[in-house]
């Protein structure tokens, strides 16, 4: 068995209800250990406009080991043309804490 990698994805959503949408099929899948979801404001050029909107930012805890999956799931079910998804890795974290991501993800 490999090593886990463990990471936090980022997603931007448009609304609190596709965020949650987005969340909870995440989990429930085992592609994520949990989501947690904050309102932002955002500021960003698309094609061609600056543009600027409130949106929804999904932290996504998960074993990096499942980002192409997880990325085709967010694809499938999120509203945007071309959602941001991110994956920053976690370089150290607390050893149960870790375990509680490998349990999620990996049982």
């Amino acid at each position: 068995m490999t090593k886990p990698n463990y990471g936090v994805v980022l997603v931007t959503a448009p609304s609190r209800d596709e965020a949650v949408a987005i969340a909870r099929s995440l989990v429930e899948a085992k592609l994520a250990a949990g989501v947690n979801i904050f309102p932002i404001h955002s500021v960003y050029t698309w094609q061609g406009e600056l543009c600027a909107n409130d949106e929804w930012q999904l932290f996504i805890t998960t074993d990096l080991a499942k980002f192409d999956i997880l990325e085709a799931k967010v694809q499938e079910l999120h509203s945007y043309e071309v959602p941001e998804v991110v994956a920053l890795a976690i370089a150290s974290g607390s050893a149960p804490c870790l375990q509680w991501i490998n349990e999620q993800v990996n049982n």
